[in-house]
């Protein structure tokens, strides 16, 4: 069994979105409340061009009801509850997604925290790259120390660093000898990858300048997994459960 020391670190994926409605303010406050030191969300822009935290361009899934993101005015969808009640029941009926600026102000009240913030390729297709990247650069600014700006869209990353200075990390969608080269051009800071979707019988992760994070962990047998392949993070949405049994694994040693 790895060391518990050596266990990659904990990236709360949307939050604590086991038992919060995903990408809301509770979800991620839930994740740092249970000590975790990453948060990852998404972000993307209202028709007045607001940045807001919401992983989807529509809301059926999260709000159960018909609208798109991109048409509704901040104001209107600061009022559209996002409490999952699908997956949740009626727990959350008044919960509503925050705007990107919220979650950045309570981002600075959380000592030692990083947040990756994830531009959704969806609000690039509806307004157009420059667009999307300047609000977010605009919000993001004051707190760039505690940010890393990450997006499946390598190009946005670039020119974001450029913009900005910001740390920057590509989630890529195709582990390849392409996605290589052009990761060995641009030397992001960090890699996200899902490790479903890594190439069978893989042993170790592309070595480089950045830090390797693996997404849909659940376990810590899986964890440990992504460890030994050189991951330094993964994210996860069971914070609660992976942090409890990284806790009994240090406790065994």
């Amino acid at each position: 069994m790895t060391s518990g020391t050596t266990l990659p670190e904990i990236i709360a994926h949307r939050g604590n979105a086991a038992e919060f409605p995903e990408n809301t303010l509770q979800s991620i406050a839930s994740a740092v409340e249970l000590g975790v030191k990453h948060v990852e969300f998404d972000v993307q822009l209202t028709a007045d061009k607001v940045p807001v935290v919401i992983h989807d361009s529509d809301l059926e899934r999260v709000g159960g009801r018909p609208g798109v993101v991109h048409d509704m005015y901040w104001a209107d969808l600061a009022e559209t509850a996002v409490g999952e009640n699908q997956r949740l029941g009626n727990r959350f009926a008044f919960t509503f997604p925050p705007s990107l600026e919220q979650v950045l102000d309570a981002l600075a009240g959380w000592e030692g925290v990083t947040a990756y913030v994830e531009i959704k390729r969806a609000s690039m297709r509806r307004f157009g790259r420059e667009a999307v990247l300047r609000r977010i650069a605009h919000v993001v600014q004051p707190m760039l120390d505690r940010c890393v700006v990450i997006s499946f869209d390598l190009p946005s990353l670039r020119i974001m660093q450029l913009m900005t200075g910001a740390r920057i990390g590509w989630v890529i969608s195709d582990y390849g000898d392409a996605t290589l080269a052009e990761a060995e051009a641009v030397a992001p800071q960090f890699m996200f990858a899902n490790l479903e979707r890594l190439p069978e019988g893989i042993q170790a992760l592309w070595p480089g300048p950045w830090d390797w994070a693996l997404y849909e962990v659940r376990d810590i047998r899986t964890a440990q997994q992504c460890q030994s392949l050189g991951a330094r993070y993964v994210e996860t949405m069971a914070v609660r459960s992976l942090r409890a049994a990284y806790e009994e694994n240090r406790r065994k040693w």
